[in-house]
């Protein structure tokens, strides 16, 4: 069993806080489309939408891209603006506390710059009522002083386009989803993908990896780049000091160490399937309650280690709440 007094870092998330090289992790990412991997249909509907607006000496139409974290929205809001010849901007949702902040982000935008906002799901709504005129007629419509003298002043913007980012659709409003032409749900990648990335990264961080070894990278990489990319700079490290980790015997003690088992799971995915097998006898139960039992937040559970149990069969969303499934009780019994 897990500890429950010992939190580990996970390095299977695919949550962006992890203390990861920005230059190492930039280097990994790809610049342009053609060197993009995955994502077929998205790629090729950029495609023709970058060329369109180049064709027609117009600003992209705006963006919003969504599905789990990891998945490199931020990567492909960097590859928009180089392919586009603009000026990325980029800021987050929580970070935009005031409107003040916002009309001072969007008044000091240049002709074709980009704007990128991630997490716009934590946006206020207040100010997201902003964007409404800003995405539509580039015009800021603000109130100035108070009572009787209250009136209203429009603030022209620079043509501009938008690009946000969110891992919960459902989170935002109806009339901001409908101002956008370009909705792109960036699904998980397909293991030959991710094999794909990690062969052309091994080589960039000088790690020579047979065909067997991407394999079983590519496997422990829950579809997701972001993990796939902090795995292989793991392998980095230990081969940085074993200086020969390049056999499969090698490569699973190193995922031993970091808590990775043979079923891909990390310690905070079998903390979440113990306390529903032994705290709760395997009834179904809210999340909630099991944030509360085993400390963590809501919305880790529910983004970051709920989705890779779902799609191996391990747990249920029920009406009544969540409920471990068969294949996950057999498991846990092995593991005693």
């Amino acid at each position: 069993m897990i500890e429950s007094s010992q939190k580990k870092e996970r390095v299977v998330s695919p949550s962006s806080v992890w203390s990861d090289n920005v230059a190492i992790e930039n280097s990994l990412r790809p610049k342009t489309l053609s060197h993009y991997v995955g994502q077929t249909s998205i790629k090729k509907h950029l495609s023709v939408s970058l060329a369109s607006a180049k064709i027609r000496n117009e600003t992209l139409e705006h963006i919003l891209f969504y599905g789990p974290p990891g998945l490199w929205k931020t990567t492909l809001s960097n590859i928009i603006a180089y392919e586009m010849w603009s000026n990325l901007k980029s800021t987050s949702g929580p970070a935009i506390d005031k409107q003040s902040d916002l009309i001072s982000i969007l008044s000091n935008l240049e002709e074709w710059d980009i704007l990128f906002i991630d997490e716009i799901h934590r946006l206020k709504p207040q100010i997201e009522e902003i964007l409404y005129t800003a995405m539509e007629d580039f015009v800021i419509d603000i109130m100035v002083w108070v009572g009787t003298w209250a009136q209203s002043v429009k603030i022209p913007l620079k043509k501009f386009s938008l690009i946000w980012a969110t891992t919960r659709l459902s989170a935002l409003s109806s009339p901001l989803r409908d101002r956008f032409w370009n909705v792109l749900k960036l699904d998980f990648y397909t293991p030959e993908d991710i094999k794909k990335i990690i062969e052309v990264n091994s080589k960039i961080l000088w790690i020579d990896l047979g065909s067997d070894c991407l394999e079983f990278i590519s496997k422990k990489s829950r579809w997701t780049p972001r993990i796939a990319n902090r795995l292989l700079k793991v392998v980095r490290d230990y081969h940085t000091i074993w200086h020969d980790v390049n056999s499969l015997e090698e490569l699973k003690q190193v995922f031993l160490n970091i808590w990775i088992d043979e079923l891909w799971l990390d310690y905070l995915d079998r903390k979440y399937l113990e306390t529903l097998y032994t705290k709760f006898n395997s009834w179904p139960v809210w999340l909630n309650t099991i944030a509360s039992a085993i400390w963590e937040e809501e919305a880790t559970l529910e983004d970051i280690v709920e989705p890779y149990l779902l799609q191996i069969g391990f747990l249920d969303r029920t009406p009544r709440g969540r409920k471990i499934t068969l294949n996950a009780e057999n498991y846990l019994i092995s593991k005693k």
